[in-house]
């Protein structure tokens, strides 16, 4: 499975990343809801989720791009705290934020790509515990992740990208390492409007970053 390392060295701006937890100490969701951007941002917000990607899967193709995506779905993959998560508890958030009623075309389609087997039982069970208390067809698919491909760098972190002073010196901070952060991910998910205000607050006045970019950031919050 494609992960982005963290570069081993660090600057100071970036302190709440070298405190977030690594790869390792955390659990990994992939879920298909419809356009990968909005997924992105909704968990990037949320305390416990630590860093968030988006891409493809869910099919055959080899290498799928944006503009030939096959039979594969635009997806977000999150890793997340098992002490602040329970992988049900995720699921709670992908049928309350997707509407699992309707079936869609495949780039879009509600599917929950489970890692293992007990990901995969757990997902079943949610989804039919849904469709009992509901009395509604549940059109969202389970199935076994077989791969993962990330998506062009313009689609990551996407709501960041569109606070350009913002995005433009993180990932000169960051580099390649842009993607893997946690609080780029924070920041895209408040960007689209996630997130308590004081979450905010107390994320931005950790950040040393200069007052054009902070600034930015308030305007958009």
């Amino acid at each position: 499975m494609s992960r982005i390392a963290l570069p081993t060295t660090q600057p100071t701006t970036l302190a709440r990343d070298v405190e977030a937890l690594g790869p390792a100490e955390t659990e990994t969701a992939t879920f298909g809801m419809g356009c990968f951007w909005g997924p992105d941002a909704l968990f990037g917000a949320k305390p416990g989720v630590v860093r968030t990607r988006v891409g493809y899967a869910g099919g055959t193709t080899s290498e799928p791009t944006y503009y030939a995506l096959g039979d594969h779905t635009e997806v977000v993959q999150i890793e997340y705290d098992p002490d602040r998560w329970t992988y049900a508890e995720l699921l709670d958030v992908v049928w309350a934020n997707h509407d699992w009623t309707r079936s869609q075309k495949r780039q879009y389609r509600g599917v929950i790509l489970a890692h293992d087997e007990r990901q995969r039982a757990v997902a079943e069970r949610s989804r039919d515990a849904l469709a009992d208390r509901t009395g509604q067809s549940v059109e969202t698919a389970v199935e076994s992740l077989q791969q993962f491909s990330p998506a062009e760098d313009y689609h990551q972190k996407y709501e960041l990208r569109t606070l350009p002073v913002v995005a433009d010196e993180l990932e000169e901070l960051y580099g390649d390492a842009f993607t893997a952060s946690t609080v780029a991910a924070r920041l895209n998910g408040f960007a689209a409007g996630y997130g308590s205000e004081g979450q905010q607050r107390d994320l931005l006045a950790t950040l040393d970053l200069p007052p054009t970019v902070l600034d930015e950031v308030r305007r958009r919050l």
